[in-house]
Order: C-alpha cells, then sequence, then structure tokens
C-alpha cells in the first residue's frame, strides 16, 4: 500500500476498536506499515507479559482481573506516538478506558454485522485458541453484546469504517483516506 499519509500531530497514535473478528490486528499492521509507524496488538501484549493466552487469563484470573490489565495498558499505550494500536474487543466497556482512547489519539471503530463476526470468529484458529469462549454461544451472543458495547463503541469513535465484505488491504486504503481528508 503506497498511500503516503502523515495524521496531524493532534492525532499521535490511531486506536482500532470493535468487536472481535472485526480486523483490529490485521488493519492495525497494514496501517501502521503505510505510515511508517508501530503496530501494537493490546491483547497480544498482555499475553506476553503474563505468559498466557487471553483465554487462560479469563479462566485462572477472571474477566475482572483481566479487565485491570486492559485498564492500565490503556493509560500506558496512550502516551506512545506514532503507533496503530489494536485494543481488545472490551476495551470500551470501561468509562475511564473510552475518555483515554478519545483523548489521546484518532479511534477508529471497525464494524461488521454479527453474521460476518460469527464466521470470522468461527473460522479463525487463534481465536478459538486464544480468545475466552462465547458463554451463551454463537451468534446470538455476539447479537448481544453487540447490541451492549455498541453504544460505548459510538460514543468513543472519531471515525467508523465498515468491514464487511472487505480486504484488510481495502479497510486500511478507506482509514488512510480519512485520516488524510482530515
Amino acid at each position: 500500500m503506497n498511500h503516503p499519509v502523515v495524521p496531524s500531530s493532534r492525532h499521535p497514535v490511531i486506536f482500532l476498536v470493535g468487536y472481535r473478528g472485526s480486523g483490529k490486528s490485521s488493519v492495525a499492521r497494514l496501517v501502521a506499515e503505510s505510515l511508517g509507524w508501530h503496530a501494537l496488538d493490546m491483547d497480544a501484549l498482555i499475553e506476553s507479559r503474563r505468559g498466557l493466552s487471553v483465554r487462560e487469563i479469563f479462566a485462572k484470573e477472571g474477566e475482572v482481573a483481566f479487565r485491570q490489565l486492559e485498564a492500565d495498558l490503556v493509560q500506558e499505550v496512550s502516551r506512545l506516538r506514532h503507533h496503530v494500536i489494536a485494543t481488545g474487543g472490551g476495551v470500551i466497556l470501561d468509562v475511564d478506558n473510552r475518555a483515554c482512547l478519545r483523548e489521546s489519539g484518532l479511534v477508529i471503530w471497525l464494524t461488521a454485522n454479527p453474521e460476518t463476526l460469527w464466521q470470522r470468529i468461527s473460522q479463525d484458529a487463534t481465536t478459538l485458541e486464544r480468545r475466552p469462549d462465547l458463554n451463551v454461544g454463537g451468534l446470538p451472543e455476539i447479537e448481544h453484546l453487540l447490541h451492549v458495547r455498541e453504544p460505548h463503541y459510538r460514543e468513543c469513535a472519531n471515525m467508523i469504517v465498515k468491514t464487511d465484505d472487505r480486504t484488510p488491504e481495502e479497510v486500511a486504503r478507506e482509514i488512510l483516506a480519512q485520516v488524510n481528508r482530515e
């Protein structure tokens, strides 16, 4: 992707938010590469530091402990510059996280319909190995969690990019084009 764009100094970091399976990690790498920035995946960093997968942290320490690790990391990464950061899908559940993301950089919400998300999640071996199980199960749980989380994503997002029927490259190009228009 040859799209030389440098976001304004007002947005020294880009955060990608969205539900699991929306493409945050893949798109973060592509956007960062195009900008000559660094990509960072918050869940992968937590896993690296703890020596456990997100699934294992949820199982051994509980969701509350994971959310605290996540909140601490939001504070840390909000001070970075020239990074495109793929956040965890539930990072927006905490009001302080939402405020920190919004105050620290450009927040882009990657969206997809529940059916697309379910298809991606169920076909991704990484998700099955590293992420917590869907509790209720499948599509109904995704629909429910999207309903609960949507107002929080909307509250902190500076822009929204749909990812249905699009490759990560296409999504990255749209993000770069929107950032360039700013």
